[in-house]
């Protein structure tokens, strides 16, 4: 077998899934024409079951149809699109301070506080997305504010809302590094470059030492604030999903930096963690694991769940074509042939995001409080332009 030639013939499977699929699902069942913004709650033939809005899925779909009009073809549908959701989220998103609420009804009244800072990082990420598509200057002025809110808050993310008591077991948690190492990338075109840079070495010793656990060679999701283990339920417990996004990230950020090094290590340890995470008794990747294997307090655990399949083929895809690692490009072939049968709804289109240990459908839903347009098609993307690449990039 070609190994390139098997790799192209995927990047055109993923690029029509996204351009005949997944985009004409949310166009046609997402779009809130009375009172703006988008339904996410939808069933599985994508009729509205709940019309309250999250901050979350707002800002991702902003930035889904941005980049989509920025990065595949300029369509002015796309472009409008973005913009009905930023302009619900820019009358309606954010507190005195500008920190942005969490959940909305759906006229837009807030409906839960901005305890939680990635309703600023996906706002910010979407309208940054639409200022390169439509350059008003309220995009960008919003985006670039959110981000350096965003900075401020970083080391006390929840700030009032905390539920933490202070000083017993003060520990930080890896969700936010990882995801600034794709932010700041994100909104690179409207940040000082000496920013980018800082932040960008900042975030790489944050994900590839403070939380990397040398003894299993995995990221843990939670340490102390001095980023040593914490014995718990907190400080045991794995992510795989979370890992592996993360490892692309900075295999991107190792593309920008021209650093195999850094590259090779992220390979390493996505390889590792999929090893760890996947299930052998079932196939698919775990949600939740204890380090120790101990059990862990989510009791969601042992499900499978779309993000973590598509990033995981995001992850070897680039990780393959890279550096042509042929474990990489085995576990892409598995990874998607597991992903595409059990997600993929052949006959209501889009993908189910919930199945259980055993593969099955557990909530035949299309779009809620978690899933919304963004993990399907922007992992599509990155599968169809990364693959469609038919040299690699360091051998």
């Amino acid at each position: 077998m070609n190994t390139n030639t098997t790799m192209l013939g995927y990047s055109q499977l993923y690029k029509k899934e996204l351009i005949e699929n997944i985009v004409p699902f949310w166009t046609e069942h997402s779009i809130d024409k009375e009172f703006g913004g988008y339904y996410t709650c939808l069933d599985r033939e994508g009729k509205v079951f709940d019309t309250d809005k999250f901050a979350w899925l707002q800002g991702r779909q902003v930035w889904t149809y941005a980049m989509l009009n920025n990065r595949v073809e300029q369509n002015e549908d796309w472009v409008n699109i973005a913009k009905h959701g930023a302009n619900f989220l820019l009358k309606n998103g954010r507190d005195n301070e500008g920190n942005f609420y969490f959940s909305f009804n759906r006229a837009g009244q807030p409906l839960v506080q901005p305890y939680n800072i990635f309703s600023d990082c996906f706002a910010a990420m979407g309208l940054g997305a639409l200022y390169k598509a439509d350059p008003v200057d309220e995009y960008g002025e919003v985006a670039y504010n959110t981000f350096q809110n965003i900075l401020k808050r970083r080391n006390n993310p929840k700030g009032k809302y905390s539920k933490i008591y202070p000083g017993t077991r003060d520990l930080k948690n890896f969700a936010l590094p990882m995801i600034l190492c794709n932010l700041s990338l994100e909104l690179e075109h409207l940040l000082d470059k000496q920013l980018i840079d800082d932040l960008a070495a900042e975030v790489i010793h944050e994900v590839m030492e403070t939380f990397y656990d040398a003894g299993s060679g995995l990221i843990l999701e939670n340490v102390h604030a001095d980023g040593s283990f914490s014995d718990s339920f907190e400080g045991r417990v794995l992510n795989p999903g979370h890992a592996i996004e993360a490892m692309w990230f900075i295999m991107d950020l190792g593309v920008r930096l021209n650093n195999k090094a850094l590259i090779e290590k992220a390979i390493t340890i996505a390889l590792r963690t999929l090893k760890f995470g996947w299930d052998d008794e079932h196939a698919g990747i775990i949600y939740f694991k204890d380090i120790k294997g101990h059990p862990v307090q989510q009791l969601e655990w042992d499900q499978k769940l779309w993000w973590v399949h598509i990033e995981a083929l995001v992850c070897m895809a680039k990780a393959y074509q890279l550096t042509g690692n042929q474990d990489c490009a085995d576990w892409f072939i598995k990874l998607h042939e597991y992903t595409w049968p059990h997600f993929r709804d052949n006959q209501y289109g889009e993908w189910f995001g919930y199945l259980n240990r055993r593969g099955e459908v557990l909530l035949p839903l299309k779009g809620g409080k978690w899933k919304g347009c963004f993990h399907i098609p922007r992992g599509l993307y990155q599968v169809w332009k990364t693959l469609e690449v038919d040299k690699l990039a360091f051998v």
